[in-house]
């Protein structure tokens, strides 16, 4: 989607300042839920994972934006159901589905995603609220450090103030809500870290600000890999 006008508020911002979002502290259980050892052969996945050959090439391999390795599908039928099996316990949610958009695209729902050192660094971003309304990851790596986990951010403001951190209708993303896609490094700060797992899948509200804590490793086999899934419900 591309960037949207900033919206109007009754209070003038200064110039250059960005519209605040609202807070909501993220609170385990409610916005973002800790699964376990959810794959009964989580060593299954990973070797089919690694032994690949069709992986989509990021940054630094090619031009694009995103980093990495991608591949999809990542989960075959029966390891998806057991993981909806488990989000819909977890959520209440009686229905989960993935939602296409006007033109027939949809978010890269079970796709597995490797990143290494160097290959990205934590960019706070909200998933779109018009495509999904939950949004996992799931960690499948066993020799990663906890510190590679997953992140929620709060922007942080000038003069030291803190902001916050939900997407709310209108807006369906972050660079909807803040009118661009451009931003100081320093404009986001960690507000609450999910360390990794291996074999944990961390559940969240799409429309919090989110991020990988942070990359690792130099080969396939070294470099942080998760399965990624967007739902509707």
């Amino acid at each position: 989607m591309p960037p949207q006008p900033a919206p109007r508020t009754p209070a003038a911002r200064p110039a250059g300042a960005l519209p605040v979002l609202p807070y909501r502290k993220p609170t385990k259980g409610r916005d973002y839920w800790v699964l376990d050892d959810v794959l009964p052969d989580p060593d299954a996945v990973r070797a089919r994972c690694l032994a690949r050959d069709d992986w989509a090439k990021g940054y630094p391999y090619t031009a694009e934006t995103w980093p990495g390795l991608r591949a999809m599908p990542g989960l075959e039928p029966g390891e998806l159901a057991v993981v909806e099996k488990l989000v819909r316990k977890a959520t209440g949610a009686g229905k989960l589905w993935v939602q296409r958009a006007p033109g027939g695209g949809t978010l890269n729902h079970n796709c597995v995603q490797v990143v290494g050192a160097g290959e990205s660094e934590p960019r706070p971003h909200t998933d779109s609220r018009a495509l999904c309304r939950y949004a996992a990851v799931l960690y499948l790596n066993p020799a990663v450090p906890k510190d590679c986990g997953t992140s929620f951010y709060r922007q942080h403001l000038p003069g030291g103030r803190l902001g916050g951190n939900v997407v709310q209708a209108p807006h369906h993303n972050l660079v909807d809500a803040l009118g661009t896609r451009f931003v100081a490094p320093d404009a986001f700060e960690e507000d609450v870290r999910v360390p990794h797992r291996y074999n944990r899948l961390l559940l969240y509200n799409a429309n919090l600000v989110h991020s990988a804590t942070g990359y690792t490793g130099k080969t396939l086999a070294d470099k942080r890999m998760t399965a990624v899934f967007f739902w509707m419900a």
